[in-house]
């Protein structure tokens, strides 16, 4: 089976895989420009680019880490990840992963736009304002995640009653992907909730409003993988969790070993400050938070609104900004390292132009 291309508003995606954004810097510039260059569409996180290039960015340090959302979420270092990525991707389409739960939601998605990125995705949360945002940029596709039919309808209704506008695709994310999840851990485990079942459903939505094109996220692994959600109507897919096995992912080394070196097991569900269950490898920090006995919790970043200043930090038992943070700057110890549940299967680090060809032309 060829794959066919993916259309996101006016950009023509050759290979209809999505690189999943990935922070903090896990999907920068050199994984988002390698991806997009090969023809598939490189997605660049917005998370925590005061860490790029070792803090240069972030104008206001404490205990070495970036000070307020300002500097967590920097403009300047979002601008010059964007900008060497385009220095790898040419005019290929580019696009920007911006979570919705985030401080200074508004801001972020502003400066995407201004520093020149063709799409914005979004997702932790229902992104029912997103077109406000981008008034500015008629050009710039949007793309909300979704983990139903039903969140659909809802964005679908606003924005078109608001903002006179529907997404330009959706990502249907299921309970497989890394990171924060949709639902709640019973109902990431429930039968109706799997991936395989939510995307016919997802898909007659989206026919409903005009055929909005569905990205299908959250354990998709190989070609096969992609082959059963293109059955069962799907445009495209998306993918994290895989591209970490690339030479090119920003991701420091150890991060990448981590994940190498996981077991089926050791993937699991876990608190998280952002109210949604987290998904990622059993480590150190994991034992350290279930004791009580983690990293203090300061709330230097104020990263993102459910936290509420650190409150939810720390009843869940560590900050997830400096915890990401940690596991960026390759400190085993004390970092956070977000999974898919197929995480284990990662063996080898290849070249995304290699992982490209296995995907759409088959192992």
């Amino acid at each position: 089976m060829s794959f066919k291309s993916l259309k996101i508003g006016k950009y023509v995606i050759e290979k209809p895989i999505v690189q999943g954004g990935m922070g903090v810097g896990i999907s920068w510039d050199q994984l988002a420009g390698t991806v997009s260059k090969e023809g598939a569409l490189g997605v660049i996180s917005s998370v925590g680019t005061g860490y790029y290039q070792d803090k240069t960015y972030a104008k206001k340090l404490v205990s070495d880490r970036p000070l307020s959302e300002t500097n967590f979420y920097s403009q300047e270092g979002f601008d010059a990840i964007i900008q060497n990525a385009r220095k790898i991707c040419g005019d290929k389409p580019l696009a920007a992963n911006i979570l919705y739960a985030i401080n200074d939601y508004g801001r972020v998605v502003t400066d995407a736009c201004a520093s020149g990125i063709d799409i914005i995705i979004t997702g932790a949360g229902l992104p029912t304002n997103m077109p406000e945002f981008t008034a500015d940029y008629p050009d710039v596709a949007l793309v909300p995640i979704v983990s139903s039919a039903k969140a659909l309808k809802i964005i679908c209704k606003r924005w078109q009653k608001r903002y006179n506008r529907l997404p330009d695709a959706v990502v249907l994310e299921g309970p497989k992907s890394g990171g924060h999840q949709g639902f709640t851990y019973e109902q990431c485990k429930l039968p109706e909730n799997q991936l395989e079942n939510l995307v016919e459903p997802v898909v007659a939505e989206a026919a409903l409003w005009g055929d909005i094109p569905v990205i299908a996220a959250g354990g998709v692994w190989d070609k096969s993988d992609i082959e059963e959600m293109m059955s069962l109507g799907a445009s495209g897919v998306q993918m994290g969790t895989r591209f970490i096995g690339t030479h090119e992912c920003d991701a420091h080394e150890n991060l990448k070993n981590v994940l190498l070196n996981a077991k089926k097991e050791d993937i699991q569900l876990m608190k998280s400050p952002v109210g949604y269950p987290a998904q990622g490898v059993r480590t150190n920090l994991t034992e350290l938070v279930e004791k009580r006995e983690g990293p203090a919790i300061k709330c230097i970043s104020n990263c993102v609104a459910p936290c509420n200043r650190g409150e939810e930090a720390k009843e869940v038992g560590f900050c997830i900004a400096d915890r990401l943070s940690d596991a960026y700057l390759g400190n085993v110890d004390t970092g956070l390292f977000f999974s898919g549940t197929n995480g284990y299967r990662l063996n080898e680090i290849i070249s995304v132009k290699e992982l490209l060809d296995k995907l759409t032309e088959g192992e």
